[in-house]
């Protein structure tokens, strides 16, 4: 399993379940057990059997060659969960020239963020080759559940996107 950008919650749990299967990675953070750019991963065609990747994307200049690596990297039969924040109605706008934190904070919606995803995000990801569904967090959590972790409010965190490599 390739973590990328691990929540510290979910360590422990993958830790126990994959043991020495188990990578975490991150361009930035020193505690990962690889230092990684996403856009341009060191392993070989195939290797992982699952990938996580949650809420990064969004941080990432060329999303399309960070997906076209994750595919890549996924061994047929494999899965992936590559979640961002889908805040448009529309389709996701993106604008490299747009670089003030201000600015990207009041276009994308957080001052870090490249860009803002539509509904189209899943286009991107059949495009790379991934099969694609998606599952809302309501179909998982009860009422207190989803009350509890705020999903309710935040509609970024309602769509799950469960990518298969066939």
């Amino acid at each position: 399993m390739l973590h990328i950008a691990p929540e510290p919650c979910f360590l422990p749990l993958f830790e126990k379940q994959y043991g020495t299967d188990y990578i975490t990675a991150d361009l930035y953070t020193a505690t990962v057990k690889v230092k990684m750019d996403i856009t341009n991963i060191q392993y070989d065609d195939d290797t992982f059997d699952i990938i996580y990747c949650s809420h990064v994307l969004e941080h990432v200049s060329d999303d399309r060659k960070a997906i076209s690596e994750f595919f890549r990297v996924l061994k047929k039969g494999g899965w992936a969960i590559l979640n961002v924040p889908v805040v448009r109605n529309d389709k996701t706008f993106e604008d490299p020239s747009i670089t003030d934190p201000k600015e990207r904070e009041k276009y994308f919606g957080q001052e870090d963020h490249v860009r803002a995803y539509g509904p189209d995000y899943m286009d991107r990801l059949r495009d790379a080759g991934f099969s694609v569904d998606v599952v809302h967090a309501k179909d998982l959590l009860n009422d207190f559940d989803m009350e509890r972790m705020e999903l309710n409010y935040n509609r970024a965190c309602l769509e799950i996107y469960y990518c298969t490599k066939s």
